[in-house]
């Protein structure tokens, strides 16, 4: 508050404020701040509605690619005329892999039942979402046919992809195994992934990234975004002792996972 005298020598009292100018600028900066926390909101939001799907698709593959690994370090023969079978196939317009073999990696759940466990790895179509589930049959019994019978869980949802390739110690195959029918012999014993059972398996899954789009391509269907790629390599530990026992010279496992670890999960598909 400012006091002054007039020309009559009235005492009169003044009281400073702001401008018009003053009162602009501060307006403008004010709506730059509000304008920028929004943005910066927003952007968080969007963010987290992209990384929130995508992290549950992770974690869903990992889960998945662990169940394969563990169960393939324990693959065994699944029967007398089909040891390990890998098949490669397509599914509408995806590629859909097809294991068949028997595990010990399996906890008794019933009497009278062991750590054998014959198995199925494979997709199947949901007729309702029209989309793809990775599926694991189950039969701990020593069934006369061993590719049927038993239960099956979902370990995966949202699959566009499965692959499997099978190592013989020297070379990479994308199947493996025949079924013997009758006294039928094959011309082709000189291929070694014919019988038998791999040293390493390669596993390749492809998840959609984005399930909840209901983006449409041109020809009508929904278009699918560049899917999340997860890879591991496998070493089946007991078929160096398989092939010991059988007196085919092998003195132990060689290949790309000597150590019976496995290889990398959720690796990067080249």
């Amino acid at each position: 508050m400012n006091l002054h005298t007039s020309p009559g020598g009235v005492r009169l009292e003044t009281t400073a404020g702001f401008t018009l100018i003053e009162l602009v600028i501060s307006g403008a900066f004010m709506a730059l701040i509000l304008v920028a926390a929004y943005l910066c909101l927003n952007a968080g939001f969007s963010s987290q509605k992209i990384i929130e799907p995508r992290a549950e698709i992770i974690q869903n593959a990992r889960v998945a690619m662990a169940i394969i690994a563990a169960d393939l370090r324990g693959a065994c023969p699944l029967s007398k005329d089909a040891g390990f079978l890998g098949m490669q196939r397509t599914l509408g317009s995806i590629e859909a892999g097809n294991l068949d073999f028997a595990t010990h990696h399996y906890t008794p759940r019933r009497p009278r039942e062991g750590d054998y466990c014959q198995e199925s790895i494979y997709l199947d179509q949901d007729p309702k979402s029209g989309q793809y589930s990775l599926w694991r049959r189950r039969n701990p019994t020593i069934a006369p046919d061993p590719l049927a019978g038993g239960s099956k869980e979902e370990i995966a949802t949202g699959v566009v992809g499965l692959r499997f390739e099978y190592f013989d110690g020297d070379d990479w195959y994308d199947t493996w195994g025949e079924i013997k029918t009758g006294k039928r012999e094959t011309t082709q014993r000189d291929q070694p992934n014919l019988s038998g059972m791999p040293q390493a398996v390669r596993v390749t899954l492809l998840l959609d990234s984005n399930p909840k789009s209901r983006a449409v391509s041109e020809s009508g269907e929904r278009a699918i975004e560049p899917p999340l790629a997860f890879q591991t390599v496998v070493q089946l530990n007991l078929t160096a002792g398989l092939q010991s026992g059988a007196g085919d010279g092998s003195s132990g496992a060689s290949g790309p996972d000597a150590t019976g670890q496995g290889a990398q999960n959720g690796g990067p598909y080249q």
